[in-house]
């Protein structure tokens, strides 16, 4: 999987998670007018799908703007190693967040994210140097 192709996926994964809230918004049984932007007044489950989807959208400029740096400046070998990597974690650590916030699971949480900071600070690095 190239850069671009995690690019669109990004952008895919993040157009999923805003129809699971949709989802959850329109089956909760409350007036489709009435939402709290932040999923405060939805479920647990309707809670955590409104800041994973926060999350994602929050994060997408970070990876595309790291990406289409490396794109437009043709330096894809920099990032097409590892671009894979970055959108398992970001797929990983919104299912993660889906499920549980238990310790174990938001640590698990914490490590994905983690590396995908990582990969953008050495893929940051490598692009300028």
């Amino acid at each position: 999987m190239d850069t671009i192709q995690v690019i669109v996926y990004l952008v895919l994964w993040a157009i999923v998670c805003s129809f699971l809230l949709v989802g959850v918004r329109v089956t909760s049984g409350k007036e489709l007018n009435t939402f709290r932007n932040d999923g405060s007044d939805l479920s647990a489950f309707g809670l955590r799908a409104t800041r994973a989807l926060g999350n994602n959208l929050e994060n997408l400029a970070l990876a595309v703007g790291i990406m289409l740096v490396a794109v437009v400046t043709e330096k894809t070998a920099i990032t097409d190693g590892l671009a894979a990597i970055f959108l398992y974690c970001r797929v990983g650590q919104t299912i993660v967040h889906l499920i549980s916030t238990s310790v174990p699971m938001v640590l698990l949480r914490a490590t994905l994210f983690s590396v995908q900071l990582i990969l953008l600070v050495y893929w940051g690095l490598k692009l300028v140097g």
